[in-house]
């Protein structure tokens, strides 16, 4: 028997227990991987809090490294001993082992460690898909990144960066301020105190910017669509203060014609060739050294529900990974 987190009932991080799950063999289409590292993220709350439903009882985490045990019928491009990841899976990282679909998983390459693979899937996917394809983020542009001292932000920061754009970032106090001036933000603005509409108003000389990558939701959406020159795009991919109000969609054509989407990196990975892709154009910037992947905080898994509350609470920066 191996053990995993899992919830029986949706709630705070006290619902989350250690408990003996039995994995089985592989299926069809199928591995069974043990985890070295798993990722510790947002959405994990939402899938806990019952914000996103899942099916209970039900496993967390869709992000984790490890190694191949072994592989069920029909699969040819995995075998046991394989070092591999994944950012975008069925829930079930939090364990010790577990079946998955082998299509979800990317061998990892050399130069690549499993912890930093944990830390970096989900948000490094995300990453791409937001400054690649939601809007391609290009040499010159200027951009708003809020919560820029998360584990999206220090990845995103660094990668606009590298691609010749200004990067403007909110954070919440001076602390984080210093995490992301060191990750490639040119201009820290701590909401706290400041109105990051006026800043991102003053940096741009008026002009404002082509994009903002929002995954704070209720508290700053709205004020978002105001740093947007005309034809900006709002990407909300998170929501970490609440939902976003229903919207009045005249204010896009009050505030510029203006584009909002709401992209999950499940939409953008569907394919098994995209989300190669993806991670090919990932795992060449992290062995460049253009995006350095940093682990602020580690937990052992079954203390799952700690880094939960230390994550709400907004006590961890960067990244962080639960240690099987």
């Amino acid at each position: 028997m191996t053990h995993a987190i899992r919830f029986h009932k949706t709630g705070g991080p006290e619902v989350l227990v250690w408990e003996e799950v039995n994995v089985g063999k592989p299926g069809p289409g199928e591995a069974r991987i043990r985890h070295t590292a798993v990722g510790l993220n947002f959405v994990d709350i939402y899938n806990r809090s019952g914000l996103y439903p899942a099916q209970l009882p039900s496993g967390l985490g869709s992000e984790a490294a490890g190694v191949v045990e072994e592989v069920g019928a029909g699969v040819t491009d995995l075998k046991p001993g394989d070092r591999v990841a994944y950012g975008a899976s069925p829930l079930g990282a939090y364990s010790e082992a577990r079946l998955i679909p082998a299509d979800r998983l990317l061998k990892l390459p050399d130069g690549v460690d499993d912890k930093t693979a944990a830390a970096m899937m989900l948000k490094g996917l995300t990453t791409q898909y937001l400054i690649r394809q939601t809007y391609r983020v290009k040499a010159g542009d200027t951009i708003l990144l809020h919560a820029a001292a998360g584990g999206v932000g220090t990845i995103l920061s660094q990668w606009a960066k590298h691609l010749g754009a200004t990067v403007i970032g909110t954070v919440s106090n001076d602390e984080k301020a210093k995490l992301a001036k060191a990750h490639g933000c040119d201009h820290v603005i701590i909401y706290t105190r400041e109105d990051f509409v006026k800043r991102v108003d003053e940096i741009t000389g008026g002009k404002k910017v082509p994009v903002v990558y929002d995954s704070v939701g209720k508290d700053t959406f709205l004020k978002s669509l105001d740093c947007l020159a005309p034809l900006g795009v709002a990407a909300l991919f998170g929501q970490s203060s609440g939902a976003v109000e229903p919207l009045n969609l005249g204010l896009l054509a009050q505030k510029g014609s203006l584009y909002v989407t709401r992209p999950t990196l499940f939409t953008y990975a569907a394919k098994r060739e995209n989300l190669v892709a993806m991670a090919n154009e990932l795992f060449d910037v992290v062995k460049s050294g253009a995006v350095k992947i940093e682990v602020h905080q580690t937990y052992p898994l079954k203390d799952a529900a700690k880094a939960h509350a230390d994550l709400a609470a907004r006590k961890t920066t960067g990244s962080t990974v639960l240690l099987v």
